[in-house]
């Protein structure tokens, strides 16, 4: 392609909204544009870098024996009020694009295709001996992002891989669960990149276990605890660690104290001279559940430990149906505001104990008349422990479980953090890095079967739920990671294996016939043998095009400048600014080796 003909428009200065490298310099090199909040048009460069992502994973994919189909975008809300998650999606979570037809018929956009391929399934999957099958898709999402941001990133409309696998037991899903680990490891060795496999959170996507594939970068959003061994990686969300020791207490018998002023951790710490690993704090939640019912939740920790929202949102969904409700609408620590409206007195903040009395609660109201009570792990172990004691300005010490409180319901919902000891070694410290979710396989299980009727008859002429599994890939989160990994103050550093193009001819003097006829031929022969090449063939100053291709970010620049006097031409690697002058006759080869050599990884 010559640049002269291209859609082309490159800015020297960042663009306002964009917050991170990756976005800036997408915007700034003419990959991308703004068309509206968390909507972007993919330009000619963008598009050849999407297509061989694609191209990547469709080979990927195929290997395994997946076949590929293509899903409407347009779904049918029945079948998501099959599964009971069009409540998730559209109140809880809010993040599905619901809309209604002429005949007042509600439909959505899909974020996502469980429903839709469970339905093919029950509707086509009638005995054992089609199983196991495997089908996935490349095509666009839609998500209705509460704050778009970061470009692709954390975009409302972006383009996916999403498969889908049915079994007829565990073990078979477990098989295809596997091949997909190496199946994405493979896709992001591939496409060149840093990354991590993290044990994760399956969230709305629900199953019972999954991981996500993590690229390297500093801009990440997400959090990643890992061993230095290599046994142990996982998202903060799902990381699991042993807490450091909690010291003995000081205090052996029972008693409250006067503390004014100590409505924190590290206030009644430095009046009672403790440490926050003798103290139970107790945090009071909010949690409004689908059908309206609100409950409140005291939970009780260590002093020293935080709560991990989403572990305690997991355990606050598997106890929905004990309150007639299926999922959870919001959970939130209750502002003065919010307790107004169900609280019968005011309560005693900061200076809670963890048997609050229910009266507190004023039941006229649409509120659940008890607390729930739930203790981490952490704090039930301790022994003559500091509390608050339900009255303002006052704790009490040497407290101990079944004697002066309740044991409530046990749970494991601290946050791990970087130091802790590892679970599977203690000698090991979990340590952090940011990395940015571009993957995510899940063993769904029989959730969405069981749900939606979708059964397969048995060898013994009995019909069961088939099992399922579903691995999605960000291709266009995973376009924009590459950019945020690799990167330098000139521009955009793209791995061979997705570049737009693999080399790039910079004419220095477009009214030099020479320069301009060397070009023409490297041109010619380099696309010939799959070298992918740009001719910069515009009418600008030698400056411009030198910026404009370290900006752009093609991995290999061919100068026709002043070494044709010695038959030669420079060649300028992006990563490393590394510069040769190679003989004219040896361009194409040498190019052509160095792609294939990169594309060997």
């Amino acid at each position: 392609m010559r640049l002269s003909k291209m859609l082309f428009v490159t800015l020297r200065d960042d663009p306002a909204d964009a917050e991170i490298p990756s976005h800036k310099l997408l915007v700034r090199a003419g990959y991308i544009r703004r068309i509206g909040s968390g909507i972007y048009a993919y330009l000619p460069l963008m598009w050849r870098v999407l297509q061989k992502v694609s191209q990547i994973v469709r080979e990927e994919m195929n290997a395994t024996g997946a076949q590929e189909c293509l899903l409407p975008q347009l779904q049918p809300a029945e079948l998501w009020k099959e599964s009971g998650r069009w409540d998730t999606y559209t109140k809880a979570e809010g993040i599905m694009f619901a809309l209604g037809d002429r005949r007042e018929q509600d439909l959505a956009l899909g974020p996502t295709h469980e429903e839709v391929i469970t339905t093919v399934a029950r509707d086509m999957i009638r005995s054992y001996r089609q199983l196991p099958i495997h089908l996935y898709q490349i095509q666009t999402k839609f998500r209705d992002e509460i704050r778009p941001r970061f470009g692709l990133m954390r975009g409302r409309e972006f383009i996916m891989k999403d498969g889908y696998s049915f079994h007829g037991d565990e073990e078979s899903l477990q098989a295809t669960y596997q091949d997909m680990y190496t199946a994405y490891s493979n896709m992001l060795r591939r496409s060149g990149l840093a990354f991590r496999a993290v044990q994760a959170d399956s969230g709305a996507i629900g199953g019972s276990g999954s991981q996500e594939f993590m690229v390297l970068a500093e801009a990440g959003e997400d959090e990643v605890l890992y061993t230095e061994d290599g046994q142990y990686a996982a998202n903060v969300e799902k990381a699991v660690s042993l807490p450091v020791d909690a010291e003995a207490s000081s205090f052996t018998s029972y008693e409250k104290k006067s503390t004014p002023g100590t409505e924190t951790i590290e206030k009644v710490c430095h009046y009672l001279k403790c440490s926050p690993t003798q103290v139970v704090k107790n945090v009071l939640y909010e949690t409004i559940y689908d059908n309206g019912t609100t409950v409140l939740v005291l939970v009780s920790i260590r002093g020293d430990q935080e709560i991990n929202d989403v572990k305690l949102q997991n355990e606050l969904t598997k106890l929905a149906p004990q309150y007639k409700a299926k999922t959870i609408l919001a959970i939130t620590i209750p502002n003065t505001e919010s307790q107004s409206t169900w609280a019968a007195k005011s309560l005693p903040l900061g200076y809670i104990a963890p048997d609050l009395v229910d009266a507190y609660i004023d039941t006229k109201k649409q509120v659940h008349g008890k607390f729930l009570r739930l203790v981490d792990k952490t704090a039930i172990d301790l022994k003559d422990f500091v509390t608050g004691a339900n009255e303002s300005g006052y704790h009490v010490v040497g407290a101990n479980w079944g004697e002066q409180f309740k044991i409530p319901e046990i749970v494991d919902i601290r946050k791990a953090k970087a130091g802790d000891r590892a679970v599977h070694n203690p000698e090991q410290k979990l340590q952090s890095a940011r990395g940015i979710e571009v993957g995510h396989i899940f063993q769904l299980g029989i959730k969405y079967s069981q749900a939606m009727g979708a059964t397969y008859t048995t060898p013994e002429g009995k019909d069961e739920p088939l099992w399922m599994g579903c691995y999605g890939v960000g291709v266009s989160r995973l376009a924009q990671a590459a950019v945020e990994q690799s990167y330098d103050k000139d521009g955009i550093i793209w791995p061979v294996a997705i570049a737009p193009y693999h080399a790039i001819i910079c004419i220095p003097n477009i009214n030099d016939g020479k320069q301009v006829e060397v070009a023409e031929q490297l041109y010619t022969e380099l696309n010939k043998v799959g070298v992918e090449t740009l001719l910069d063939d515009r009418k600008e100053r030698a400056g411009v095009k030198f910026k404009d291709a370290d900006l752009v970010g093609i991995p290999y620049r061919i100068v026709t400048g002043k070494a044709l006097a010695n038959g030669k031409v420079e060649v300028v690697k992006r990563a490393s600014k590394e510069s040769d002058e190679i003989a004219i006759e040896e361009v194409v080869s040498t190019l052509k080796n160095w792609v294939e050599e990169e594309l060997k990884v």
